[in-house]
């Protein structure tokens, strides 16, 4: 009776407990730069820099650097304590951002309260959403990874979007290259993030997410590689789609 009750619940739920109470125990150091989550510091101003190009491509958003994003409503989907969402809000984004850890919405909420900004933050996972109104742009960045039931979480995203509206679905590919960089490298050698943060069977390999989001009717806008240059220390947008890859789809 019992297996029978969780595999029901996995098929009705993206929510993986396992993951959410291994970034529960991190939550107080989302924003110390040094600290746990210093490779998402680091990996921020690339994936603000393509969300923001794709976005002001897709919208025909001409050049206004304070209020790039308003009017626009931007769901931040597996928030974390706020690293994308505070941007987006100071671009004039009407942001939510939702995750399924209690104790990340604290901190993202605390956070948000010192840096003056409104966002709606909630204690939820997608399909939890039904009744909000749909959104023009949906970040799923780094979450694939870690939920139950991809499907259902595509399937739920689709129902959140807006007609023409946009998705950032960014994840790890699951090849040899990303078991030794991810996971052997950033894990055990280099320390950037805890041991067992990732498992690699639950990467994706890029032909595999566009099929999942082309089967919920998505149109496929850009794919792009996220690349680590170690010597310069920062990221840069590439055609190798190894490691870490972003899709940009749309909804028609």
């Amino acid at each position: 009776f019992n297996v029978f009750k969780l595999n029901n619940y996995r098929m009705t739920s993206t929510i993986n407990k396992e993951e959410i109470q291994k970034f529960s125990k991190l939550a107080d150091e989302w924003w110390d730069v040094n600290g746990k989550f210093k490779p998402l510091h680091m990996f921020n101003p690339i994936r603000i820099e393509y969300i923001i190009e794709k976005i002001k491509q897709h919208f025909k958003i001409s050049d206004d650097k304070t209020n790039l994003l308003k009017g626009l409503n931007i769901l931040d989907i597996g928030c974390g304590g706020g690293l994308i969402s505070e941007p987006m809000a100071r671009l004039g984004g009407v942001v939510t951002g939702i995750d399924a850890s209690e104790k990340n919405i604290k901190i993202a909420k605390i956070h948000s309260k010192k840096s003056k900004l409104k966002i709606n933050y909630l204690n939820k996972s997608p399909e939890q959403l039904e009744n909000l109104e749909k959104f023009d742009v949906i970040l799923n960045l780094e979450v694939v990874e870690h939920v139950d039931n991809v499907n259902l979480y595509i399937k739920s995203c689709y129902n959140l979007l807006k007609k023409d509206g946009l998705m950032f679905t960014a994840t790890l590919n699951r090849s040899l290259i990303s078991y030794l960089k991810a996971i052997i490298g950033a894990e055990y050698i280099l320390r950037w993030l805890p041991i067992g943060t990732h498992d690699w069977n639950k990467f994706i390999k890029p032909e595999e997410l566009e099929k999942l989001l082309r089967d919920e009717k998505f149109s496929m806008v850009e794919i792009k590689g996220l690349e680590f240059n170690p010597i310069l220390g920062k990221w840069k947008k590439s055609n190798n789609l190894s490691v870490n890859y972003i899709i940009t789809s749309s909804k028609n």
